[in-house]
């Protein structure tokens, strides 16, 4: 058992993110567990959900990540199922008539002379 202050905090800390690597491996596991018994758009997105956890969290490295995230989607386009894609459709913007712009040109700062001792 640790005496400095500083280990006892690096314990509890630990134990804090052991308990939260397994809670986030076992979502994982779940996720694509269920996925691969019944392919489906809600089980894809909670996969791929699961996946960007675990990424996050630093349980599997980014590029594992997108590697599973790939072979999902591409399980998922073989079976047929229609899933969200990835990217957002951008939002049409109305463009606003832009009154000309006045030139932002400041004056410097007037400096303060320091006052004189007698």
């Amino acid at each position: 058992m640790p005496i400095i202050k500083s280990a006892k905090k690096r314990v509890r800390v630990a134990r804090k993110a052991t308990i939260r690597n397994a809670k986030t491996k076992r979502i994982l596991r779940s996720a694509l567990k269920s996925f691969q018994t019944s392919v489906s758009g809600n089980s894809h997105s909670k996969a791929q959900s699961a996946l960007d956890k675990a990424g996050k969290h630093g349980l599997l490295h980014k590029n594992k990540v997108a590697r599973k995230k790939r072979q999902l989607a591409a399980a998922a386009r073989k079976a047929g199922v229609k899933t969200a894609g990835t990217k957002k459709a951008a939002k049409k913007t109305v463009a606003k008539k832009a009154a000309p712009k006045k030139s932002a040109v400041k004056k410097p700062a007037a400096k303060k002379t320091p006052a004189k001792k007698k």
